[in-house]
């Protein structure tokens, strides 16, 4: 499947399972949700105390299974690096990451008081 229609699929379907590493090297999958920036980049936004935010940011690769709502049939399977982005200078981005993908967050101090972070995955 060609970039295109990656981020075509990416643009329509959200539900992920993201892989990435602990620091001993065993694997962690995590159900996510998935939109794309204005830069055509995975984006996926969550807590900068969870698990897959710090194995992020000791060993930036994961992979991603990108599947439709449905969960049985078409998928895409991404394997790439991501980057850590932490408050403040995560917010724009992850203000941009809502309204594209799910319109407007209902409580944006919540996503603050959360220490928000986001991943932009390539």
């Amino acid at each position: 499947m060609g970039l295109d229609k990656a981020r075509a699929f990416i643009n329509e379907n959200h539900r992920v399972v993201l892989v990435t590493r602990h620091s001993i090297g065993e694997l962690q999958l995590t159900p996510v949700n998935i939109g794309l920036d204005g830069e055509g980049r995975g984006i996926v936004s969550s807590r900068e105390t969870a698990f897959k935010t710090r194995n992020i940011s000791a060993d930036p690769r994961v992979s991603l299974c990108v599947m439709n709502d449905g969960f049985f049939g078409e998928l895409i399977h991404i394997d790439g690096s991501a980057e850590v982005l932490s408050l403040p200078e995560a917010l724009e981005p992850l203000v941009d990451y809502y309204k594209r993908t799910y319109g407007e967050h209902p409580d944006w101090a919540a996503r603050r008081r959360e220490r928000s972070s986001v991943y932009f995955c390539e």
